[in-house]
């Protein structure tokens, strides 16, 4: 897993499709998807904090470019 790509279908497999226009918040609703998916055991650590880490590059490079 490398891209917000790469998220986007992991969540898919669970039949979770996230897409508000906004991009910071899509990523905070995969972060809260992604973990109630970790919670029921459905997805690895490793798949989960990979996503995580995905998840947190892609809004702090939002969050630059917007306040830019």
């Amino acid at each position: 897993m490398e891209s917000m790509l790469d998220v986007r279908k992991l969540l898919k497999k669970y039949n979770i499709f996230i897409y508000t226009r906004d991009p910071v918040g899509d990523a905070i609703l995969m972060e809260m998807e992604l973990e109630e998916l970790f919670k029921a055991g459905l997805i690895s650590n490793d798949d989960y904090l990979k996503a995580r880490m995905i998840l947190e590059k892609e809004k702090k490079k939002r969050s630059k470019a917007d306040s830019s």
